[in-house]
């Protein structure tokens, strides 16, 4: 039955049909036409294969749907709600259509598709639009202190009046409503409250609750920590053990990021290519003893990892800090896990770092706006252990990131393949990290 609801969709219903996606040249024979009359729904399914008989009520956002009947090239404008959906008459025919259903919220619901025609008829059909449960990504500063203000990023942060949306810290601690600074669509902001314990950060909204995809606190497999107090290395081995950029809390005009040491690489960097070579102010190294305290040796949960999640199921992560008084404007951080065939304490030697067929992550933050710096606060990075596969240049490696790799770890700011420009960053790095990518 046609149901006529003009009055919701005028404000765009006028427009003749001069779009691209509706209009073909003369001579092709094959061009996509719409047809007189108004449509009828049999049913909808999804438009994957696999599942083509079922069918559905309600689909989530951006799922891809099939919509099944008659006179359906009669549609000029399709709404879910009040959102309108993209058409692409390249999967138009008389008796289906496939369509994404659109990723915005519905303002307005009235759990309804309403499918107009170019004289501006509406027919609706009954169709739920489902909004997932909140998807909690990532956080600013997995090691924030007490009372630091933090923001976790993802989507679908939806603060109902009558579902207000919560946090829950691990141990099932429930962040008090006060600590709450913001909140959008993408990302809530929130005041940490002291002792908090280790473990994933869980947000309840009123379409469902979802884990996140980190840990907080995390000193599952710290490697370095500058101190030894979160079960990591007080210190690196070999030409640049990381004493001579070794900071502690107070040596700076910034916090260190829980009271204990890390290391600040600081100095002058130079914004041509490969200009710069500060190995002084700007590396450390760790390279073992062979076949004594090479690092899936030294921890052992490194070694089980690589055996359960494999290279491409691990990240590295570390906090950073880089202040707005010294930003960063030139050269890439090269993280290089270094295999024995590479480098020993015994065959000390940098002569790996120009190596093409080193395997290497390259983190250059500035590369898209000329400068960066995280306004004197810490923050996480994550690093894809898959993504090592570049050279010092960043060109494509031919080598392979293997279990063979991770005996040693060297980092260096240094080259990266872009030009930048002068300046004199300084980059402070503590909890280096390697741990499974959460899905």
């Amino acid at each position: 039955m046609r149901s006529y609801i003009k009055n919701i969709f005028m404000f765009g219903l006028g427009l003749l049909l001069t779009g691209s996606a509706l209009t073909s040249c003369e001579d092709q024979p094959d061009k996509y036409e719409m047809t007189d009359g108004v449509p009828t729904i049999h049913y909808i399914r999804m438009a994957d294969v696999a599942v083509k008989d079922s069918l559905i009520t309600g689909a989530y956002m951006q799922n891809t749907i099939c919509i099944v009947g008659d006179n359906l090239r009669s549609i000029y404008k399709l709404f879910f709600n009040d959102q309108e959906a993209t058409l692409n008459t390249s999967y138009m025919t008389d008796n289906t259509v496939i369509v994404d259903v659109p990723k915005n919220i519905p303002e307005v619901v009235t759990n309804k598709l309403y499918m107009v025609t170019k004289d501006q008829d509406t027919v609706a059909y009954d169709f739920k639009v489902l909004v997932p449960a909140p998807v909690v990504n990532a956080i600013s500063n997995e090691f924030a202190r007490a009372n630091e203000n933090v923001t976790i990023t993802g989507d679908y942060f939806l603060d109902d009046p009558n579902v207000p949306l919560e946090i829950v810290l691990p141990g099932n601690q429930t962040l008090p409503r006060e600590n709450i600074t913001s909140i959008t669509k993408n990302a809530v902001s929130f005041n940490m409250p002291a002792n908090v314990e280790s473990g994933y950060i869980t947000v309840k909204g009123i379409y469902g609750n979802s884990r996140s995809k980190f840990y907080i606190y995390d000193k599952r497999n710290i490697l370095f920590d500058w101190d030894g107090l979160s079960g990591g290395l007080a210190s690196g081995l070999g030409w640049r053990d990381g004493s001579k950029v070794k900071h502690n809390d107070g040596d700076d005009a910034f916090p260190s990021l829980d009271g204990t040491p890390y290391i600040c690489f600081s100095g002058d960097l130079a914004g041509d290519i490969g200009s710069s070579w500060a190995e002084d102010g700007f590396s450390f190294n760790y390279w073992p003893n062979a076949g004594q305290n090479e690092l899936t040796t030294v921890f052992p949960r490194f070694a089980e990892y690589l055996e359960e999640y494999g290279v491409s199921g691990l990240q590295i992560k570390f906090e950073v800090l880089v202040p707005d008084t010294n930003p960063w404007t030139t050269c890439g951080l090269q993280m290089i896990f270094s295999s024995n065939d590479d480098v020993t304490y015994e065959t000390a030697t940098n002569s790996f770092f120009s190596s093409t067929s080193v395997p290497r992550g390259l983190w250059i933050p500035w590369k898209e706006t000329g400068s960066y710096s995280t306004g004197g606060k810490w923050t996480t990075v994550a690093v894809n252990l898959s993504d090592f596969n570049k050279t010092h240049e960043g060109n494509p490696c031919d080598a392979a990131l293997d279990a063979k790799h991770f005996t040693g770890l060297t980092f260096f700011v240094w080259h990266g393949g872009i030009a930048g420009t002068d300046g004199s960053p300084v980059i402070a790095i503590d909890n280096i990290r390697v741990v499974p990518i959460e899905k």
